[in-house]
């Protein structure tokens, strides 16, 4: 099968205040691509998502590009894209400016390539988190190549949760990335706890 979408605009118009007490809700999500195999999406624009704004799960050979991303800095939770559970995916010459990740890379994701990715504000582009719950499938084949981020909280990260599941998380490649005004360029975080929801104890991402 076969999916090609251009040139269309998804957007939300709300409040993002309080939004903290807000729980995550799927159906918020501006786009979803679920289960696409051979699939091109060009030239989309996505503003004011309520949580994601472009959730991929599933899929296989599936390419962005020219895609614009955007959403107020202090919005929680509304990542560009969020991509788990699939393989060989192109995110290609894309803005995205949100209030949480640019792109944030659930389990179970491989082959991944991230080229010509601005992002800022946000919290960059982001491997996890990971090791919250039990059997989740290893990430490998990451490469993220001439991007640039600017005034993001975080550059390129690896996060996983303390005293919860093992994970794995392998071939990993951040090449030829401008940082401009970013707080914290390259982090691996292994006691990654919102809100203290965890124990002390750390399980290590092998």
């Amino acid at each position: 099968n076969q999916f090609i979408a251009s040139n269309s605009k998804f957007s939300y118009y709300r409040s993002y205040t309080a939004l903290s007490s807000v729980s995550y809700n799927p159906r918020a999500q501006n786009i979803r691509f679920n289960y696409i195999t051979n699939g091109k999406v060009e030239g989309i624009t996505s503003k004011d998502s309520k949580q994601f704004h472009i959730n991929v799960l599933g899929c296989k050979n599936l390419i962005f590009c020219k895609m614009t991303i955007i959403a107020p800095a202090d919005s929680p939770n509304t990542d560009g894209i969020h991509i788990g559970r699939s393989s060989d995916i192109q995110v290609l010459d894309t803005k995205i400016a949100t209030g949480d990740d640019c792109i944030s890379i659930g389990d179970g994701l491989q082959h991944l390539t991230v080229e010509r990715v601005t992002c800022g504000p946000g919290h960059g582009i982001s491997v996890g988190s990971l090791g919250r719950y039990p059997n989740e499938a290893p990430v490998q084949g990451i490469w993220v190549r001439q991007c640039t981020f600017k005034g993001t909280d975080n550059g390129v990260r690896i996060k996983s949760w303390p005293d919860m599941e093992p994970c794995e998380v392998s071939d990993v490649h951040f090449d030829d990335i401008t940082m401009d005004n970013v707080c914290n360029p390259i982090i691996i975080d292994q006691v990654y706890c919102p809100s203290n929801e965890c124990k002390s104890k750390v399980i290590y991402v092998t």
